[in-house]
Parts: structure tokens; C-alpha cells; sequence
């Protein structure tokens, strides 16, 4: 029997564990999630079948042999790099982007890589079910390739300390099933996994920076990420589940060294001096409105605009314009730097990323890359 063929069976087999109802649905071992997975990748399972299987295990509720087994496939059919340098910290936010607000996060890389911390920030275009403002969409408003090759990405994160890669170039199968899940509309799998995928590695340490909303999530993505391989992992309690704090009231942070097992404990932002009487920055009353408004969770306003007008604020605060985007660029930074231990304290390094802002070292990093 053909390869094609057992992967083609083992779907079936799959499909019919998981979606028999909510009192005979079985589980998967980590090896029949991984097979699972290749089966799609390869092209050997239809749409048809691929939407029942992801649906049926977010209704069955996916376990960690799952999602590690689903990882696992996708990072063996992704290409997957080594830097030169000896640390890197992984941002990865949500791949769908931001609808309620202005981000922030697209620049955290930049801020980290004038403090000296090599960093890499990974996306795509636009994928549901928020189809919202990207990194993708908001650093090419900056003027900042997005198309490089891993090669490309890797070079430039050697020679400037920040560099953003794509989805479409570091994992192009995973890519390439974006049309399908744009038809499946609600979140699956995937989206808890892909973000996972470490596409740039340190010589010696791999730190993830992550985000999330609901509770639930944190020993998850802490498993993952040991699963991964980083060796250290934060996870913040942000603004539509990125990188970026709430800059009004009290967060969580999620942690572990090591590998070792997950901590907490609490933010602030007045622990770094913010003041605000917003979580995040507000969306301009002028943007225009998105051209389909489908359900509560997709983009209300145009998500190209949002991109450009967070560009335009992102640049600003980069070059010392104080505001709310500074403030989120410090709160998010000199949490990611307290954590790396290369300050004592938050204040302590919330102190030293303002300097830096203020120097506009930042925006020359940034327009290193363009």
C-alpha cells in the first residue's frame, strides 16, 4: 500500500474518532494528530474532510497530544532557521490582528532590538476570524519588506537585530489553507498552534513572547512552547490577546525559565509611571468602515487604513512622540527585558527603554530595515 494511500486511510480512521458525537468521540494519541496533520498538508485529505476533522476536535475540545501532534506536523513541513546570534526573543501575536483598537506590538521588536535584544516577529497577511489589522499589513505601510525568504529574514536579524518573517515563506502549506479556513469562519486548531512555530532560532536560547485572553490558555501555550523548544516563555494577559498590556488597569504575566514549570504574577502600569484611562489606544473616529461587516468578531473599520494609521503612530513613537503608543511600547518592552533579566527591576527598565525612545535610535533601527 502506497504512503498516499495509508495517509489517506489514517484520515478516515482520525475523522471517525473524533466525530461520532459528545458521548463517543474518542481522543488522539500524539502520533494519529501528527499523521492527521500531514494527511492535510500533503494534500491527501479533501476540504471537506479537513473542515469536519478541525471542527470535530474543537467541539470534542482539543487535548495536549493534539495540539502538540498538530504542531509537530507543522513545523517538520516548515523551514525553520538558525540566527548567529545568540539569543532570540519570538514574538508571536495573533495572526488575525487587531479590530478594536490602534496595536502597538508591530514595533515591540524594533524597541527590544536597540535595547540589544535580537527579536523576530512572524504573521501573514490577513486569516479570520477577525481579519484584522496585521504586523504584515502595518509594516508595509512603514515601508518594511515583508516578503523576505527565511534566508533573507535571517540575514537581517544578524546584521540589525530585528527582522519580520512571513507565514507564506517560513511554512507555505500551512499557508496555502487559508481560503479554507476563511470558509470555516470559526477558530480551530491551527490558530492556537501556528504561532508556535519558532521559525527563527538563537544559537544558545529561544525566549517566546506571547499573548492571550482567557485564562484557560496559558498552560496551554506554556506546554507548547516546551514542546517547541524555548527555553524561556512569557505569556501577558494583552490587549486582544498580543504582547500589549492593559495601560488601565492591573494584568497577569505567565512565565517559566528553563523549561521549567509555568509562574505568575502581576502587572501594572503604574509600576512603570503609565496613567491612562484606556486599555489600549482608541480607533480614530475617522477610519472608514470595513467593506463586509460579517459577525461581532470580524474587523468593523478598514483594516489597510488601521495598518496605516498605526504605521504612522508606531513611527511617532519611535522617534520620542509621547502618547499612548509610547506608553504601550514601554509597558510591553520593559516587561519582555525584566523578564530576560537584563534589569533588576520594571521601573528600572521601563526607565531605560524611555531613554531610548527618546534618543530615536529606535526609528533608525526601524528604518534600517526598510
Amino acid at each position: 500500500m502506497t504512503e498516499e494511500m495509508n495517509l489517506k486511510l489514517h484520515m478516515r480512521a482520525c475523522i471517525q474518532k473524533v466525530a461520532t458525537g459528545p458521548e463517543y468521540s474518542k481522543d488522539l494519541s500524539f502520533e494519529e494528530a501528527y499523521h492527521a496533520m500531514r494527511a492535510i498538508l500533503e494534500g491527501d485529505a479533501d476540504d471537506v474532510q479537513t473542515a469536519i476533522y478541525f471542527i470535530a476536535l474543537r467541539m470534542k475540545r482539543e487535548t495536549h497530544e493534539e495540539n502538540c501532534g498538530t504542531l509537530q506536523a507543522l513545523i517538520d513541513t516548515s523551514t525553520i532557521s538558525q540566527a548567529s546570534v545568540a539569543e532570540v526573543v519570538d514574538i508571536s501575536d495573533p495572526y488575525d490582528g487587531y479590530t478594536r483598537g490602534v496595536p502597538a506590538s508591530t514595533f515591540v521588536p524594533v524597541v527590544l532590538a536597540s535595547m540589544g535584544v535580537p527579536a523576530v516577529l512572524h504573521g501573514l497577511n490577513e486569516v479570520g476570524p477577525k481579519f484584522g489589522a496585521t504586523h504584515s499589513k502595518i509594516l508595509r505601510s512603514a515601508n518594511v519588506d515583508t516578503t523576505l525568504l527565511p534566508e533573507d529574514a535571517t540575514h537581517q536579524l544578524n546584521n540589525i537585530g530585528w527582522t519580520y518573517i512571513d507565514q507564506a515563506q517560513f511554512a507555505p502549506r500551512l499557508h496555502n489553507m487559508i481560503p479554507l479556513r476563511q470558509r470555516m469562519i470559526k477558530r480551530q486548531i491551527l490558530t492556537t498552534v501556528e504561532t508556535m512555530l519558532g521559525p527563527i532560532r538563537g544559537q544558545n536560547k529561544t525566549h517566546y513572547m506571547g499573548g492571550y485572553v482567557h485564562k484557560a490558555y496559558p498552560p496551554i501555550y506554556a506546554a507548547l512552547a516546551r514542546h517547541t523548544g524555548f527555553d524561556s516563555a512569557m505569556f501577558i494577559r494583552g490587549v486582544e490577546g498580543g504582547v500589549i498590556p492593559s495601560l488601565q488597569q492591573p494584568g497577569r504575566l505567565f512565565f517559566y525559565h528553563d523549561k521549567g514549570e509555568e509562574q505568575q504574577r502581576d502587572l501594572s502600569p503604574k509600576d512603570v509611571g503609565i496613567e491612562a484611562t484606556k486599555r489600549a489606544i482608541p480607533l480614530p473616529d475617522d477610519l472608514p468602515a470595513a467593506p463586509m461587516i460579517t459577525d461581532e468578531i470580524a474587523a468593523t473599520v478598514d483594516s489597510d487604513a488601521l495598518a496605516e494609521r498605526a504605521a504612522k503612530m508606531g513611527i511617532a513613537a519611535l522617534g520620542g512622540e509621547r502618547g499612548m503608543m509610547y506608553d504601550s511600547l514601554v509597558y510591553s518592552v520593559s516587561t519582555c527585558l525584566t523578564h530576560l533579566k537584563k534589569y533588576d527591576s520594571l521601573p528600572e527598565a521601563a526607565d531605560a527603554v524611555r531613554k531610548m525612545l527618546d534618543s530615536g535610535d529606535a526609528l533608525e533601527t526601524l528604518r534600517a530595515a526598510a
